[in-house]
């Protein structure tokens, strides 16, 4: 019988994918990946969504959703939603949502679907996860309003428990409603009518929906800071419901052996937990410990997720000239990435798939770079993982938004907190610091991220010196960046300038040389490539060239530069760009990935005199 059942399942779910197949097809008319194929529209990015706090009571809820787009004044009711299929977690612009339509400030974005929700489900709590939704997020259970959530980058849930009806269907409907540029929120590249560097609007649904299973007990995030210094790994857990005398216990693992543990009483309370000849965390060796977070109660575990940690620093201290640098595990690693913008021509904000996720990372590895500046953008947790696990450094921008009436000037000696400052509202400023702390939390625990970037080029940019000091209270153990390429002020870690296309580094000298010296973007050198282009013609580039030899030729010449300028105080460097992104073709990569402008050994052989530049420290 069990037999029988398991081949019924198997058939069933077989039938599924057909159907599913046949009722979605990604939309013609642009290039895609190679991964466009590969997209399986039954169960579209399938893998665990949440590596920093793993649990194995889960289910993925992408694939394919019912759709409506509706006027903002008739938004108060659910409609009914029947305008056709729609993939998700690809936003409603993309090709692969099998729509590609935009929404804008005037419509709202409707989204149903029914689920099963079993008996084994319904012990404990269920709640319903939203890797991120672009941008105002209205979320309905059977009917009843479960919560609201504003934020087009970190992720939320509600607990939808006390939501379900009897029976095993249950049914969800999402309302998104987003002004893209014409609102103050943060929204990074995207603009109602994309030109040179701006581009397609992404609304709605762009990362991973599924369900938790949770009992009344249980861990909701954890804070992990590690300290070299003092060989100790520091553990701050959250937790829901506990009750007196509720143990929490936190183990750390070296590829299977346990190396440490400690135990608390207390809830948010730090633990610390020593850790034996702690193996550092580097773009060479990015050794990762595993971790275990439980909670018992008389002895019985009541609740318990994995995660994982490294032990790295990141830090600043002078030279034997007197300048500062930016510090690895206590010794200065010239950085060197590209900026990347995490743009796909098919899933625009969503890689197609995981594999697809990954392959940027492993792209920039084998281009020999040891850094990723992620612009204006933050990716699936999974990104972050990929990261870690590889091994790059990662500088986390802010997503910009509220760009109207700013003055830039790019300057140097030039300090902001003054004239140049923006002044937002405080609906603006509310929204702002609300999801930058949001951000900042969600990716708090990713060892990659050495670097936080509030602000980029006066984009928005208010009150630069109290968010550098906000950005500092809630993350200190991390550098920041309070204005790459901005309007500068003497607050934060780093002095960042952007020149296009040529290498320059600060001036030593500017405040005193308190901050390191870095060049945050230069290069957007272009090439479009015939076939591989998200348009035919009127393509765009910084400095355009007419083929890869005149390209390579101008490259070398600026990493030549750059290693001249190490010796004299430059502590880091960020070429536009990874990719080709619509119809900015500065990448290193087509839009399509599918070419490499430059062989990715020669970059790889480029790269590596920077990092073997000698400085007297």
């Amino acid at each position: 019988m069990k037999r029988n059942f398991t081949i019924m399942l198997a058939f069933i779910s077989h039938i599924y994918i057909i159907q599913a197949q046949q009722n979605w097809q990604p939309v013609t008319g642009k290039i895609q990946t190679e991964w466009a194929s590969q997209v399986n529209p039954s169960a579209p990015h399938n893998e665990y969504p949440r590596p920093q706090l793993v649990r194995k009571n889960w289910t993925n809820l992408n694939g394919l959703w019912q759709y409506a787009v509706t006027p903002v004044i008739n938004d108060e009711k659910i409609p009914t939603i029947n305008e056709g299929n729609i993939l998700v977690p690809f936003a409603i612009e993309s090709a692969l949502s099998g729509v590609g339509k935009t929404v804008g400030k005037d419509s709202v974005l409707w989204y149903q679907r029914n689920i099963n929700v079993t008996n084994e489900q319904r012990k404990g709590r269920l709640l319903l996860h939203f890797g991120a939704v672009d941008w105002q997020a209205t979320v309905f259970v059977n009917g009843q309003q479960v919560g609201e959530h504003k934020g087009g980058y970190d992720p939320f849930y509600f607990d939808i428990t006390t939501a379900l009806v009897k029976g095993v269907q249950q049914n969800i409907v999402v309302k998104v409603w987003d002004p893209v540029d014409e609102g103050p929120q943060p929204r990074g590249k995207q603009v109602k009518k994309p030109r040179g560097i701006w581009y397609t609007p992404v609304t709605g649904i762009w990362q991973t929906v599924w369900l938790e299973t949770v009992p009344d007990t249980y861990i909701v995030s954890t804070q992990q800071t590690p300290d070299i210094d003092k060989a100790q790994l520091t553990v701050t857990v959250s937790t829901k419901n506990r009750i007196s005398g509720d143990i929490i216990t936190v183990t750390a693992y070296n590829k299977g052996a346990e190396i440490a543990t400690a135990v608390t009483e207390a809830d948010d309370a730090a633990i610390s937990l020593s850790i034996p000849n702690p193996v550092l965390w580097s773009p060479e060796n990015p050794f990762l410990y595993d971790l275990k977070i439980t909670i018992t109660r008389k002895g019985k575990i009541v609740d318990e997720a994995n995660s994982y940690f490294a032990m790295r620093k990141i830090s600043l201290a002078k030279d034997a000239l007197g300048i500062q640098r930016i510090l690895l595990n206590n010794r200065f690693v010239f950085q060197y990435g590209p900026l990347d913008q995490g743009w796909w021509p098919d899933g625009l904000y969503t890689a197609p798939t995981d594999a697809a996720l990954e392959f940027d990372i492993v792209a920039t590895k084998k281009m020999g770079f040891n850094m990723i500046r992620k612009h204006v953008k933050v990716e699936p947790a999974r990104w972050y993982y990929y990261a870690d696990k590889l091994g790059i450094l990662v500088w986390q921008d802010m997503p910009s938004g509220d760009l109207g009436g700013n003055v830039w000037d790019m300057r140097p000696g030039q300090i902001s907190g003054g004239v140049l400052d923006k002044i937002r509202s405080s609906e603006s400023e509310n929204i702002f610091r609300t999801e930058w702390a949001a951000i900042i939390k969600s990716l708090y625990n990713f060892p990659s991220i050495v670097v936080w970037v509030p602000f980029n080029e006066a984009w928005g940019q208010f009150k630069t010196e109290e968010i550098v000091a906000f950005t500092g209270k809630l993350d200190n153990s991390r550098l920041i960046n309070g204005a790459s390429g901005g309007n500068y002020t003497k607050k934060g870690h780093i002095l960042d300038i952007h020149n296009y296309p040529e290498p320059q580094m600060p001036d030593p000298e500017i405040f005193g040389g308190r901050q390191a010296l870095v060049l945050g973007e230069f290069g957007g050198l272009g090439l479009p490539l015939e076939g591989h282009t998200w348009q035919e013609k009127n393509n765009w580039g910084y400095q355009s060239f007419k083929n890869n030899t005149e390209l390579e030729e101008k490259y070398t010449r600026f990493i030549n530069d750059i290693e001249k300028l190490i010796p004299l105080g430059l502590s880091a460097a960020i070429y536009t760009q990874t990719t080709d992104v619509e119809i900015e073709t500065n990448g290193l990569l087509t839009y399509d990935r599918k070419i490499y402008k430059i062989a990715a050994e020669k970059l790889n052989g480029l790269h590596k005199k920077l990092y073997q530049v000698k400085i007297r420290q």
